[in-house]
């Protein structure tokens, strides 16, 4: 007979940002989170999540050293863990609009999970709302990054925040282009194929990488890598 696997427990729960609830619970070894109902994330694979910033940084030239990544969204961590990992990266800046996320990683029950990405001095998270964030950010004199892997919700055609899909509309990709140094590469992360969005990226930046990962259910998760077209 096949084993049953164990109900979920709630660790935690509070009204997020977005005026919905949000709610981390644990089921057996794993960590799930869930937004307004909706599940985002867990910790049980993870594996799409490092693929995009791999694919990001192995994207950058060969001789970049010093690299400054940007990550949109921190979840369970693995997108920021992935960064941390690899050597030639000095700093990872995670927008993350809810603090209640931030502060699981800083000593609270998704610290483990993630490595402890607080313990490294080369994390910097900051609680915010990523598309107004960039408004600010790509003004002269502001921080740039070598890569920017957004992994702020689902993808740009299922968002479980509405304000979300302003970071896929083009007045968003002219902010992140403005944020990277020359040489730089933007990815972003789909639970499902956009063909629209990805004929959209064609058009603003020229040739679209696309990386499939599969999953244990369902169609592959998807990253979309485009280069800069200057720097900010």
């Amino acid at each position: 007979m096949t084993p049953v696997p164990p109900a979920p427990v709630v660790v935690d729960r509070a009204l997020g940002a977005t005026g919905g609830e949000l709610v981390l619970r644990r089921a057996g070894d794993a960590y799930e989170i869930i937004s307004n109902g909706v599940f985002l994330m867990d910790t049980r694979d993870g594996t799409s999540e490092r693929e995009m910033v791999r694919a990001s940084l192995a994207a950058l030239p060969a001789e970049r050293n010093g690299v400054r990544v940007l990550i949109g969204g921190l979840g369970v961590g693995f997108s920021a863990r992935a960064a941390l990992d690899d050597p030639r990266v000095d700093h990872v800046r995670v927008i993350e609009l809810e603090q209640l996320v931030i502060d699981w990683h800083r000593g609270g029950p998704l610290a483990e999970a993630a490595g402890d990405l607080a313990a490294d001095s080369r994390y910097e998270p900051v609680c915010a709302d990523l598309a107004g964030w960039l408004a600010g950010a790509a003004a002269p004199g502001g921080p740039r990054f070598d890569a920017v892997c957004l992994d702020t919700d689902n993808g740009p055609d299922w968002t479980v925040v509405e304000g979300n899909r302003r970071l896929y509309e083009p007045a968003a990709l002219d902010l992140l282009d403005g944020i990277l140094r020359p040489g730089g590469v933007i990815a972003f992360w789909s639970a499902m194929r956009a063909p629209a969005f990805a004929a959209l990226l064609e058009r603003r930046f020229g040739a679209v990488g696309t990386v499939e990962i599969p999953v244990r259910r369902g169609e592959p998760d998807i990253v979309y890598l485009v280069r800069g077209t200057g720097g900010g």
